[in-house]
């Protein structure tokens, strides 16, 4: 393994080792593969390829990629010793900017494509200026915050695999490659919203630190491609006892599955109605990107920013807050934090704050630079100081909360303090409630077993943030209450809900 400089990173360069290309070939021959043709389309030294060459006998052609010379001029002379009846294609080139449809149409099938694409992201890439990156483009179809926030960044092998998928998806087939786990999602869910010919697909994890030495959540995925009947189903496999099922995961109605057989035990729960309409809406804390200035600390010597300023300013826009481990760490939390809130609503003008508190407005300009040089292009044409995810929800007095980062569905009752409401940094989500009891029994409904097990048939544990407002939102609150027994005490705190039905619409609009 080399060090992991700016070449390694920008070639994704984690060379298979040969124990595992042997353990994959081996996997891939126990699901009775038996191509005619092999492709490795990021070769590297070439261990892959000649794995699958003396795996796969009865293999008449086979094809090795490689942008990198080094490891072309390795992978060549490896594969070149091979004595076997098959005609071998070497080629040192860029995988973006090569003729792949004219080779897929030329190979006999059935076609396995094989390997260990670049383990890298498009924006690391960026950050190079490196030139092994795909054209631009939104191919994922994010639209408004979703691409502005940072979802259109993608990994190179997520586009690779996609591309591979669609030119094999006239032929007959397998794709087999070494990914991360939240790539080989990506590349599933992408394909079964395009309706890809993928008829059967597994997901077989391996230690990638062990075999890598990195720290990652890693995993073959093996797609079967032919002109059969698509599933919508994938098994996930360790890669050390593949017989072995532990979960499917799965696509229904436009969602991604961590567990598509426990969602089937409780589907009556799903949310039907738009989140415009629904009487509960699951929000994110307040969004500043500027911590040093905008949350402050108390001590008996007054309010102190992250820079270690006393700060003197009126109380109208200071409010009590949680950060998410706060929120996760539930009486452990320290409660001397505060936020400097600007906007009751986003968009709302802020210079009304220099008669309203002029010593706010004075502390807010003299930190003016750093809250201006604010690199998120949400605060782009807004009202100078502005913050994001505010609104009535924001300064409701009682909160059911989460934070999103903590691997555990840990529910939490938040309250005021001081007479005022509590806000949460950006790593949290919460539902606004009117009173205690209110938050209390949607708090107690939250930790029942039925609400966890349908929560965790969507949450995939290994993301970066793997519990999101989008798997919140995907639970009817008022379902589940009704579904435990609680619908006439709701409707004794909430008489508002008493216009709500699963296919009809709330009296009102409630946060």
């Amino acid at each position: 393994m080399r060090t992991k400089d700016n070449t390694t990173v920008e070639f994704g360069d984690f060379q298979t080792p040969k124990a595992l290309a042997d353990q994959v070939v081996q996997v891939l021959a126990q699901r009775g593969i038996s191509p005619a043709s092999i492709i490795e389309p990021t070769c590297g030294t070439g261990t892959f390829l000649n794995a699958s060459l003396e795996k796969f006998s009865m293999a008449s052609r086979a094809i090795g990629i490689e942008i990198n010379p080094e490891y072309f001029r390795v992978a060549s002379n490896l594969i070149t010793k091979l004595r076997r009846n098959v005609i071998i294609d070497m080629k040192q080139a860029d995988f973006f900017h090569y003729d792949w449809e004219n080779v897929f149409r030329d190979l006999a099938e059935p076609i396995l494509v094989v390997g260990n694409p670049p383990w890298v992201t498009a924006s690391q890439l960026g950050a190079l200026r490196s030139k092994n990156l795909p054209l631009k483009s939104n191919f994922q179809n994010h639209r408004g915050l979703d691409a502005i926030t940072g979802k259109a960044n993608f990994d190179i092998a997520e586009s690779m695999l996609i591309c591979l998928i669609e030119w094999m998806s006239s032929r007959q087939g397998t794709v087999a490659m070494l990914l991360k786990q939240s790539v080989a999602r990506k590349v599933l869910f992408y394909s079964w919203k395009q309706d890809s010919p993928i008829v059967n697909a597994s997901i077989y994890r391996f230690d990638a630190k062990k075999h890598f030495g990195v720290s990652v959540d890693a995993c073959l995925l093996v797609c079967d491609i032919n002109s059969g009947s698509a599933s919508m189903e994938c098994k996930v496999y360790d890669l050390a006892s593949p017989k072995h099922v532990g979960h499917t995961i799965g696509y229904h109605q436009g969602m991604l599955l961590a567990d598509i057989e426990v969602f089937k035990r409780h589907d009556s729960l799903l949310q039907l109605m738009p989140q415009s309409e629904s009487p509960y809406t699951w929000r994110s804390g307040v969004k500043h990107d500027c911590a040093k200035v905008m949350e402050l600390t108390i001590s008996d010597n007054g309010l102190s920013n992250g820079l270690g300023e006393n700060v003197d300013i009126e109380d109208a826009y200071v409010y009590p807050m949680l950060k998410g481990s706060g929120v996760a760490n539930g009486k452990k939390s320290q409660t001397n934090r505060y936020m400097l809130v600007t906007q009751h609503k986003t968009g709302e003008p802020t210079n009304h704050i220099t008669k309203d508190a002029p010593r706010t407005w004075s502390y807010l300009e003299q930190h003016g630079q750093s809250l201006d040089k604010r690199g998120s292009s949400i605060y782009k044409r807004r009202p100078r100081f502005s913050v994001f995810g505010v609104g009535q929800y924001t300064f409701t007095p009682w909160k059911v909360s989460i934070c999103g980062l903590y691997k555990k569905l840990q529910f939490r009752v938040v309250g005021p303090r001081n007479g005022k409401p509590v806000v949460f940094d950006d790593t949290v989500y919460f539902v606004p409630c009117k009173s205690k009891r209110e938050a209390e029994l949607i708090h107690q409904c939250l930790d029942s077993s039925i609400a966890q097990e349908f929560l965790r048939a969507f949450i995939f544990w290994d993301s970066k943030r793997p519990i999101t407002a989008e798997v919140l939102r995907r639970l009817d609150l008022v379902e589940l209450v009704d579904e435990l027994g609680y619908m006439e005490e709701l409707l004794r705190l909430r008489p508002d809900f008493s216009g709500y039905t699963r296919t009809g619409k709330i009296a009102g609009r409630l946060f």
